[in-house]
């Protein structure tokens, strides 16, 4: 990428962005400016070569710019930039849960290209499940979206009515497979590993589980049926587990972040 790229708002997601696109190579650290209200928390990024600048700062100099902030946030930081924000020159990449396109062209009071993206924090590793969405008539902005997303993970184009779902089910599951692992690795200790162990055993577990169907594009329970023979120790445990609302938990857990990420612009005051 030639470009510069600004991220305007450089907290746990904004940072993430930051070092998955450097572990990409798609930019390097110089063609990257980061902004954040203080300033001064990014000095370990500055060490490292990012340019830690104001937000006009970022906007002069960059075409892609990357809007990171939190849902409570956004209305400032828009009134904030609007009057340095050209349609011809820049495309907005945003980040923030619940905020509609059509909400964030109406705010900067130009019809400016806007793509929608949903990362999570595995971006920073370039692992990370990103979907993406834009008006039809911002294709050309959208592939450059997912042109960099792709660098970082996977992405998956969506609708934009399903922004708010993928929110709970690829940025909020994360912590919902963290938490999972975290509970495995407990189970771990009981019978007998020591901490470090029983978690390094657990998240390899859920990492080659998660791969067998990635790439062998298989459905789960074609998996689990591989593993649980008659009267197995594998059947006695899942069935343990599902008497104990395992399934239903995760699933009942995912809907209502969604209701929740559902207001949450709205609810900004």
């Amino acid at each position: 990428m030639k470009d510069n790229i600004a991220i305007l708002g450089c907290g746990n997601i904004g940072s993430a962005i930051a070092n998955g696109l450097v572990k990409s190579k798609m930019y390097s650290a110089k063609n990257i400016f980061l902004s954040k209200r203080d300033i001064n928390s990014l000095k370990h990024f500055k060490e490292k070569g990012f340019n830690t600048v104001p937000n006009k700062l970022a906007i002069e100099k960059c075409s892609v710019l990357i809007i990171a902030v939190t849902p409570q946030q956004i209305d400032n930081l828009i009134e904030e930039i609007k009057s340095l924000v050209d349609a011809d020159k820049h495309i907005i990449l945003s980040v923030v849960s619940g905020v509609s396109i059509k909400q964030i062209k109406a705010k900067f009071g130009i019809n400016l290209p806007v793509v929608r993206v949903m990362p999570n924090t595995a971006i920073a590793i370039q692992e990370s499940m990103t979907c993406i969405s834009a008006d039809d008539k911002d294709k050309n902005t959208l592939k450059i979206a997912e042109d960099i997303f792709n660098k970082l993970g996977k992405t998956v184009i969506i609708k934009e009515d399903l922004m708010v779902p993928a929110t709970a089910l690829c940025a909020c599951g994360v912590a919902f497979f963290l938490r999972a692992v975290r509970a495995a690795s407990q189970g771990g200790i009981e019978i007998g590993f020591h901490a470090k162990d029983a978690l390094f055993m657990a998240a390899q577990t859920a990492k080659g589980a998660a791969s067998l169907l990635l790439q062998n594009n298989a459905h789960p329970e074609s998996e689990v049926d591989k593993v649980t023979t008659p009267k197995g120790v594998t059947i006695t445990g899942l069935n343990q587990m599902e008497h104990s609302g395992f399934s239903s938990a995760l699933i009942k857990g995912i809907v209502t972040s969604a209701e929740k990420a559902e207001n949450l612009y709205s609810a900004k005051d």
